[in-house]
């Protein structure tokens, strides 16, 4: 019962932080339709991205028994960690004239930005798609209707975001290990491998992220400072 309380929060934080931004791709792909329609692009297009992400979500699940497919899922995962933590992503976004151009932008949006969260997802479950299934019943309404106040949750208090990367750190270390050939591999010369690699990866993706927003920082002040002489 405590494992899937543990992998319950884990998978809640995981589509917490990683869809933040859900809400920022329905505003702009719906901004200009007439107000009443809105409402029923924003319904349409949000069923429509539900309905992919949980098919996408049980496809990875399968996909992920594949030998050496969880460590891969794992390095993009921790890759996606780092990009996360360093700023990058932002997506441009066609705004629909009509309300089906509006609902397709959400639903096509919607499945290019997912695709991290349902490989996060799937590995944090471990294969247990009673968990999966909990997971995405209780995150996705919180995403659909409070993404608006997580996004400025995350933007008030960063650590949220940061303890989210960790957390993908952490999973993608359990995907590699958890990985039916080269966990074999790993516990033969490793011993306390279930705790090093993904204490050790979830070090990784913050020491990096740390480092790479700062640069990236450091490099967007001098551009501003140049284009202001």
């Amino acid at each position: 019962m405590d494992a899937l309380l543990v992998g319950l929060l884990k998978i809640i934080l995981i589509n917490i932080v990683l869809s933040g931004d859900n809400a920022v791709v329905i505003a702009l792909a719906c901004r200009n339709l007439p107000s009443n329609q809105q409402k029923k692009a924003i319904f349409y297009g949000s069923f429509g991205a539900i309905g992919l992400r949980v098919i996408l979500t049980f496809l990875a699940v399968w996909l992920l028994q594949i030998p050496f497919v969880q460590v891969a899922g794992g390095l993009l995962l921790v890759y996606i960690a780092i990009k996360l933590l360093k700023g990058d992503g932002e997506e441009s976004v066609h705004s629909g004239t009509t309300m089906s151009e509006a609902i397709k932008t959400i639903i096509i949006a919607d499945l290019v930005m997912s695709l991290d969260n349902v490989l996060a997802v799937a590995g944090a479950a471990e294969g247990n798609l009673l968990l999966i299934g909990l997971g995405l019943a209780i995150s996705i309404p919180l995403i659909i209707w409070g993404s608006q106040l997580l996004m400025s949750l995350m933007n008030r208090f960063p650590i949220i975001v940061w303890l989210g990367a960790g957390l993908l750190g952490y999973t993608a270390g359990e995907m590699v290990i958890s990985d039916k050939a080269a966990g074999h591999f790993f516990e033969t010369f490793i011993p306390a491998v279930h705790y090093i690699i993904p204490i050790g990866l979830a070090a990784v993706v913050i020491v990096l992220g740390r480092l790479l927003s700062r640069k990236a920082k450091e490099i967007e002040k001098e551009e501003f400072e140049s284009a202001a002489l």
